[in-house]
């Protein structure tokens, strides 16, 4: 008679996703003296392992490889840094043993630097910016449950090709089309125009839409150690030409208009503006209203005046596309119009 034999087999489970965390700085990472204080701290003064240390969580959803890239109030969010940013990130998801980036960003040029990098990251492989609107040190700072969701938007299957995310109060959102709306409450950021892409909580990472416009490696831009000057000029009731023509002077590149309504220009800039344009430099017509999209020859006579339609991008987002445009070799009124058509 035989004797049956026993055997048993173990089934190794596979290893959680490698994400990078790469710190910035900003109130995320703030402190104050007084944790009942929301607003008086210093900002960028928590290192990213203290940071990750206050989410034990995340051993649970990725392997974290940390770095603290910078240690910046992000009102100060300069190109160097920009430039540093992206490079690391693209060397980063270049590399076969990383599985997705997060990046701790200040609030105040989130929606700038989530942008610059949508169109400039050469991976389909999830990038996550999140950040926070009270500071580490203060009761009920939302920063730790930000990171712990943006670490889990980056690990989801579900967010790899969407180009740069923002994950933020349990949204998530498109670096295009996020925008800060708040100076003070935890949900300060949305997308106004179309809303957020989904949401993610207690570890469930929803897509409720996809990214339709080209971001990543389908666009044509690259960052480089050249930044074209591009500056920001605001239309309102009593306005000057005095900073349109100091500007020419100095030699910008380009000038994006936060005009009023659908990106209307007060009669004293229109003039200079157009001469700025037939002297070459670009004139980009935005929007100082917050929401909505600038229609070419609406509120101005684009084609007669060589002016270029920033659509639904703030004038913030559209001196970031005009900058890279520029440094592409995308010249003239024609092609920049199709640029910001595109993108």
């Amino acid at each position: 008679m035989n004797t049956p034999t026993s055997s048993s087999s173990t089934t190794t489970a596979a290893p959680l996703p490698r994400i990078a965390v790469l710190a910035t700085g900003g109130t995320i990472a703030g402190a104050a003296a007084d944790a009942t204080n929301t607003a008086g701290y210093q900002a960028g003064v928590v290192g990213v392992d203290q940071l990750l240390a206050a989410v034990p969580a995340l051993s649970t959803v990725a392997r974290i490889a940390p770095e603290q890239i910078a240690s910046v109030d992000s009102k100060d969010m300069a190109m160097p840094l920009w430039t540093t940013l992206a490079q690391r990130i693209n060397a980063l998801v270049a590399a076969d043993d990383i599985d997705g980036v997060v990046v701790t960003h200040g609030t105040d040029t989130l929606e700038e630097s989530a942008y610059l990098l949508h169109l400039t990251i050469k991976s389909d492989k999830p990038v996550v910016l999140t950040a926070a609107m009270r500071p580490a040190s203060a009761l009920s700072a939302d920063g730790p449950l930000n990171l712990l969701n943006a670490v889990t938007v980056a690990a989801n299957p579900g967010a790899r090709g969407q180009g740069v995310l923002v994950a933020f109060n349990n949204k998530i959102h498109s670096a295009r089309d996020v925008v800060k709306t708040s100076t003070y409450a935890v949900d300060a950021f949305v997308s106004p125009e179309i809303g957020a892409l989904g949401w993610v909580q207690d570890g469930r990472v929803e897509f409720q839409r996809g990214v339709v416009r080209p971001h990543t490696f389908a666009t044509e831009f690259a960052i480089g150690a050249d930044w074209p000057q591009v500056e920001v000029v605001l239309s309102y009731a009593g306005v000057s030409r005095l900073a349109v023509d100091a500007l020419v002077s100095a030699g910008v590149r380009g000038i994006v208009v936060a005009g009023t309504g659908n990106g209307s220009i007060h009669a004293s800039l229109v003039q200079p503006l157009a001469d700025a344009a037939a002297q070459g430099v670009a004139v980009v017509r935005s929007s100082r209203v917050g929401s909505g999209h600038v229609m070419r020859n609406g509120a101005a006579a684009d084609d007669a005046l060589g002016f270029v339609s920033a659509g639904s991008l703030n004038p913030y987002k559209a001196r970031v596309l005009l900058m890279l445009a520029l440094a592409a070799g995308v010249a003239g009124p024609v092609a920049l119009q199709k640029t910001f058509d595109t993108y």
